[in-house]
């Protein structure tokens, strides 16, 4: 089965595909001729992720499954959230800078803090939408951690170096990809993506 991930992002790319089966054939925006910016404009994961991927179907005729991601902090009021992406882009003027994104992050905690919440939990949460010959069905994966104060590890992408799992003593960008896509957010929504599809008996 041929379907789309609609995302330019090759470290979602190689994680998805890691978790895949062999018989889903997994291809990019690129692939399909798709080079603009989808719109992200919704106030939610949930819809940012359903309106990316039925832009996809409508314009391209592909079906297709798209995610959305935030990492919500507890001390910061569920922030970055939605905003995880560009979070620091209004204060540096960047464009979806990583490392700009993490030192808002901690800065904020910093402020949090020293007014006396050290509550550093976090939990990233992950929303696939798939669109199956226009039908439209979600698929939702959550891991909880904290975060640390400062970054550790190379691999992963975004604020995974910034983030350990419960349970675990070091953070998502110290995995290797292997044990990451065991119990990450973003691995969640793909098994349940995978067992739907199943169930429908298309791969």
């Amino acid at each position: 089965m041929k379907i789309c991930f609609a995302t330019n992002n090759p470290k979602k790319i190689e994680e998805v595909s890691a978790a895949l089966p062999s018989n889903i054939q997994l291809v990019s925006l690129k692939e399909i001729g798709c080079t603009e910016e989808i719109p992200e404009t919704t106030p939610t994961i949930e819809g940012n992720s359903e309106q990316k991927a039925m832009y996809v179907y409508e314009n391209y005729n592909e079906n297709c499954f798209a995610d959305d991601t935030g990492l919500e902090i507890e001390a910061l009021g569920g922030e970055p959230g939605v905003h995880s992406a560009m979070y620091a882009d209004k204060i540096v003027g960047s464009y979806r800078d990583s490392n700009e994104n993490m030192k808002l992050v901690l800065k904020n905690l910093q402020e949090q803090a020293q007014k006396g919440n050290t509550d550093r939990s976090a939990q990233f949460k992950t929303v696939f939408t798939l669109v199956l010959d226009g039908e439209k069905h979600q698929f939702e994966g959550i891991i909880k951690g904290k975060i640390i104060e400062e970054p550790t590890g190379k691999d992963g992408f975004g604020y995974d170096p910034i983030f350990i799992p419960n349970g675990y003593e070091k953070t998502f960008a110290q995995m290797p990809l292997s044990e990451k896509n065991k119990i990450s957010h973003r691995a969640i929504a793909t098994r349940k993506l995978v067992e739907f599809l199943n169930k429908l008996n298309k791969v």
